[in-house]
């Protein structure tokens, strides 16, 4: 075996995982504070890139300019989800809530296109997706730079929002929120307010994730799938960690791509796209709150 062709992939790998950790970020945020697996998290994430491009191409902006105009657009629609779909649901069933941000998935994909068109744009980061040279020249590894930036990106985005977690008041009351919505409001917590805040903070997030994902693979309808992807990082990490989807990222990211490599030849290609699903199926069985998930244990 090639072992530099094997670090290639594997590096390869880990990079894609970050950036599944992200989109899997913006699950946990909002399933950790209010109990809702949200649906609608790739929809957003089709929203925000296609906002970002929408601009640029209709004004005339800059990218610079045009990434803070839709980080206001994205806290304007993430106040507006909670104000205008969460707020009067307040403690409704969980299942009434998630079919509610299926509903919601399926207005924002609508309203995205409906604004900004249905045809696929291309995004121009200002990363350059060429080999690093310092890997290529001293072990033969061929690693994208773009790759590279991408994964720094949403390493830092994900410390950002760990220290908010941790360090902050903000972070505290999301914390106490997540573990009892009664009591958090017995002792003065803003329930709405907190859940505003975090879905301004989910569709940040979803931002990011649209702008690194648009730029690989261009700004179209298929982005919401990404969501999909973390699906399967979230059951290995756990629904409501934020240390959780990044090793699921990282498990899923490397995993997918050395079965492809080295299993797909066996059973004809294609096992990058199901491979993470059955891995995921299969830790369902043996640990199924993921590896950082609060095991729940009821009493009858």
């Amino acid at each position: 075996m090639n072992i530099s062709f094997f670090f290639e992939v594997l590096i390869g790998g880990l990079l894609s995982g970050v950036m599944y950790a992200l989109v899997a970020i913006g699950f946990v945020l909002i399933y950790k504070a209010s109990g809702v697996f949200n649906f609608a998290q790739g929809a957003m994430v089709f929203f925000a890139a296609l906002t970002c491009v929408g601009i640029m191409d209709k004004f005339g902006l800059p990218l610079w300019l045009a990434i803070p105009a839709t980080v206001a657009a994205m806290i304007v629609l993430g106040l507006a989800i909670e104000r205008v779909v969460l707020r009067p649901l307040v403690n409704q069933p969980e299942i009434t809530l998630f079919m509610a941000t299926i509903g919601l998935a399926f207005f924002i994909e609508g309203l995205a296109q409906l604004v900004w068109g249905a045809q696929v744009h291309r995004l121009e980061l200002p990363i350059e997706d060429v080999p690093l040279q310092y890997l290529a020249d001293n072990f033969n590894i061929i690693v994208s730079q773009f790759d590279v930036m991408a994964a720094g990106v949403c390493g830092v985005m994900v410390l950002l929002l760990s220290l908010i977690f941790s360090k902050t008041k903000v972070g505290r009351a999301l914390r106490a929120v997540a573990d009892d919505h009664q009591a958090a409001l017995a002792v003065g917590i803003p329930l709405q307010r907190i859940w505003a805040v975090l879905w301004a903070v989910a569709g940040i997030v979803a931002l990011v994730a649209g702008l690194l994902w648009g730029a690989r693979n261009g700004v179209q309808f298929a982005l919401t799938f990404i969501a999909l992807k973390a699906l399967p990082v979230l059951i290995l990490g756990g629904f409501t960690s934020v240390p959780g989807a990044i090793v699921g990222g990282l498990i899923i990211g490397a995993s997918e791509k050395l079965a492809e490599v080295y299993i797909g030849p066996m059973v004809g290609g294609g096992i990058e796209g199901w491979f993470p699903y059955v891995l995921a199926l299969l830790f369902l069985l043996v640990r199924p709150e993921g590896l950082f998930g609060e095991k729940i244990i009821r009493r009858i």
